[in-house]
């Protein structure tokens, strides 16, 4: 399983929000680049960037910072948050980026997913951020009424080249990430999945490991010095 330590940008800085909360940030670095480079001194090799700001206006205000990522260590980097043209995705893959990923974008404009899966294969990933059964949208403030299994068989259809299922509930909580919805998942899909929200523990860390998961994305358990970054990278594999 490919572990995914998380950077979060806004204002070209390193932050966390509380409960997505634009207003409720705390600034962990002002240098994003040296904090990427902590992931691979830790034996990460891949990074999981969100463009928070980008995520409001679908603008890339942070592509300077994360082409220095892309360019400047050996990590593999996927990016999300206000992804909602090929122009866009282009700006992001010509900086360097392996993979981007379409959040609500996905659920609102299935032709552009459609072009976008045709146009780069694999290299698009989507979003799902689930709350009671359906996909959340627009920052988890609005429920789309896509069911996730009505979800899930589309992006296997399509052959995007993963799916990043969070738990809103479990985000952030520090509580342990949903095991059961990721055991069936696995079970029921072909598609790759990546694990997001709650992940806290090296024991979620193997957990997901043995359920067959592709990846696992690790944020604030990082930040706050919950889990060994080093360790976890050892128990992923």
């Amino acid at each position: 399983m490919i572990l995914f330590p998380a950077i979060d940008l806004m204002d070209g800085k390193a932050v966390r929000l509380l409960r997505g909360d634009y207003e409720k940030k705390t600034v962990f670095s002002n240098d994003p680049l040296s904090v990427a480079r902590d992931f691979v001194s830790c034996g990460a090799t891949h990074v999981h960037l969100v463009d928070l700001d980008g995520a409001k206006d679908g603008t890339t205000p942070n592509a300077d910072v994360v082409k220095s990522i892309a360019k400047k260590t050996p990590l593999f980097c996927e990016i999300g948050g206000g992804i909602r043209s090929l122009d866009t995705a282009e700006t992001y893959f010509s900086a360097g980026v392996d993979r981007v990923i379409l959040g609500t974008a996905a659920v609102t404009d299935p032709t552009f997913l459609e072009t976008a899966v045709r146009e780069y294969g694999e290299r698009i990933a989507v979003g799902a951020d689930v709350k009671d059964g359906e996909i959340a949208i627009r920052g988890w403030l609005e429920k789309s009424g896509v069911k996730l299994d009505g979800f899930m068989k589309r992006m296997t259809e399509l052959g995007v080249g993963c799916v990043i299922v969070t738990d809103v509930s479990k985000d952030g909580a520090m509580k342990g990430t949903n095991r059961d919805l990721y055991r069936e998942l696995v079970k029921q899909y072909r598609v790759p999945i990546t694990a997001s929200g709650g992940v806290s523990s090296l024991d979620d860390v193997t957990a997901l490991r043995e359920i067959g998961l592709y990846g696992a994305i690790i944020g604030r358990a990082y930040y706050d010095g919950a889990i060994d970054l080093k360790r976890a990278c050892e128990v992923a594999k």
